[in-house]
């Protein structure tokens, strides 16, 4: 009977892959698969009683997924919102862009060095910001002066989007989002941003330096066609050059001083309006003005907050499926730590299309069962994973803001995969080495 229950939980496995696939809700397929991972595991306990279960009735079971594993994120959200908020008043203040254009200037008439400089200060901007709103309002800054300097587009996006990449691969928001994958990642300590920061500064070297250098090759293969004058737009007003150090504010509270992220964010905003003059009006119109900021990031994730709930309650799910996978496929999944990692390496481009191997499809199912049958602890789970959830599979035409770019840019999808594949499984291999020299479990 365990062996039939398997069969029936991989047949969902390559359900949800198919489900991805075509582009479906994600929210709606965890939920979907958070349903059948539980009530499976229930009618294979109550035929054959499964040993993994001892102790507990249906009615912990069904709790256990759909009421107690949605209330972990409480504190999760919260840093989601003021990372939100935050990401909000870099854009509305003019700060972001600002910094874009400042460094635009540093590079002169050298295309190849502006494309290098705008891949530093964008990643470091998307080090605090995050959400498909924050990057597209940034592409439609960066991309045009890209555009018009003659570098191709299709150089020029994978170029933009690599740089977010990197940045996100330092992002406390983003952290905590691909965290809560691995709440039940076989116990041991919380695995806090301060323990993921070694690792993380490494993967943003990693990534601006590949991505910038193949974008570099790829210029000397391509011919530059100058548009110079897409670059006359209207006016714009710069924001204080005090304020341009903003961005960076989170990241050096949190590491540096080892302060609250919430507080990092909260005092990190504050100081971007004063220096902005944003907090010169009155009392109630600064009131108004931080409720309307707040409000509109709160917008800008709110179909996430959908999305955890949901997550959740599939991440719990997977405990009573594990015991059944394991019967299945336990024994084919490789369990040293070496081959693991040069196997996700290798096999990175399978995050694309929300495959197998990404968290933010179905991924999450793989979690499980390399969880299950390692049980190797988070900190060398979590950079196994993200190492090609953010090296790789952000490169994924299926990403919402990649989707979009594509299609505002008029980029032909299959040339951008085509330029993106080899930098992303280069950035993917070498973080994954790195994972297994810095965190090797055994």
């Amino acid at each position: 009977m365990d062996a039939i229950i398997g069969i029936l939980l991989i047949c969902s496995f390559v359900g949800m892959v198919i489900f991805c696939i075509k582009g479906h809700n994600l929210m709606v397929g965890f939920f979907i698969m958070a349903s059948l991972w539980t009530f499976l595991p229930i009618i294979g306990h109550l035929i054959s009683p499964n040993e993994a279960f001892v102790g507990m009735t249906i009615n912990d079971m069904l709790k256990a997924v759909y009421q107690t594993a949605p209330e972990k994120y409480g504190a999760s959200l919260m840093n989601i919102f003021l990372g939100a908020f935050f990401g909000r008043i870099l854009l509305d203040t003019g700060i972001a862009s600002t910094i874009i254009r400042k460094s635009v200037e540093l590079g002169g008439d050298n295309p190849a060095i502006i494309l290098a400089i705008v891949n530093l200060i964008t990643g470091f901007i998307f080090t605090s910001m995050t959400g498909a709103g924050s990057v597209i309002a940034i592409a439609v800054i960066i991309l045009p002066i890209l555009f018009s300097i003659g570098i191709p587009k299709v150089i020029a996006f994978f170029s933009f989007t690599g740089s977010v990449a990197a940045g996100l691969f330092l992002n406390p928001i983003n952290f905590a989002q691909y965290s809560a994958f691995f709440l039940n990642s076989n116990g041991g300590p919380e695995y806090a941003y301060s323990d993921y920061f070694p690792f993380g500064i490494l993967a943003f070297i990693t990534m601006i330096i590949v991505v910038s250098l193949a974008a570099m090759v790829y210029l000397r293969m391509e011919s530059l066609t100058y548009a110079w004058s897409a670059t006359k737009n209207a006016e714009v007003v710069d924001a204080p050059g005090i304020s341009l150090i903003t961005p960076f504010l989170p990241v050096v509270g949190v590491i540096v001083f080892n302060l609250p992220v919430i507080l990092c964010f909260i005092l990190s905003s504050m100081y971007a309006l004063a220096v902005c003059g944003e907090l010169s009006g009155g009392f109630r119109e600064v009131c108004r003005t931080i409720s309307r900021i707040f409000t509109e990031g709160v917008k800008d994730t709110s179909s996430l907050v959908a999305f955890w709930i949901t997550l959740a309650m599939f991440n719990d799910a997977a405990f009573f499926a594990a015991p059944y996978f394991q019967v299945i496929i336990g024994g084919i999944i490789p369990t040293a730590p070496l081959a693991l990692c040069i196997l996700f390496g290798i096999l990175a481009p399978l995050t694309w299309f929300k495959g197998p191997l990404s968290l933010i499809g179905s991924g999450a199912a793989l979690l499980a069962v390399v969880s299950q049958t390692t049980n190797y602890p988070t900190t060398f789970l979590y950079p196994l994973f993200a190492s090609v959830l953010i090296g790789m599979a952000h490169f994924d035409i299926t990403i919402s803001w990649n989707a979009w770019g594509l299609g505002f840019n008029r980029i032909n999808g299959i040339d951008y995969m085509k330029v993106a594949l080899i930098p992303g499984t280069t950035v993917a291999l070498i973080l994954e080495l790195a994972n297994f020299f810095l965190n090797n479990p055994l």
